[in-house]
């Protein structure tokens, strides 16, 4: 896991980790934003570093192929075959929390998944 917001497209035409911009690559950047500013962790780019010491993401976001790539993946195919606008949004580090932790989650991500519901 990780702590980010990820967007299209998870795949480019090369096959490797490389920026791959969608035609609505301002709208997703706008949408992406629009939740980590609320998770200051997030926005500060670097929530993994015991994991993942040399692992960066300007502002919380990333574009999925740039970080890493996914081909076939369904964020891009739904956005590609139905126009759905979806982002992955990673919420920790750790990919199985205990379930005393949930409450920080919830904390730490309630006016990030309030402001997003808003960019509607």
């Amino acid at each position: 896991g990780s702590l980010v917001v990820n967007y299209p497209f998870d795949d480019d035409e090369q096959g490797i980790a490389i920026y791959s911009k969608s035609p609505d690559d301002a709208v997703f950047q706008e949408l992406a934003l629009s939740y980590s500013k609320e998770n200051t962790k997030m926005y500060q780019g670097s929530p993994c570093k015991d994991m993942y010491p040399t692992e960066y993401f300007p502002h919380g976001i990333t574009n999925g192929a740039q970080w890493y790539n996914v081909p076939g993946g369904m964020q891009d195919w739904n956005y590609l075959n139905t126009n759905c606008f979806e982002v992955t949004i990673e919420l920790g580090c750790v990919k199985y929390p205990r379930a005393e932790e949930l409450p920080k989650y919830w904390e730490q991500n309630r006016r990030s998944l309030l402001q997003f519901m808003k960019q509607v």
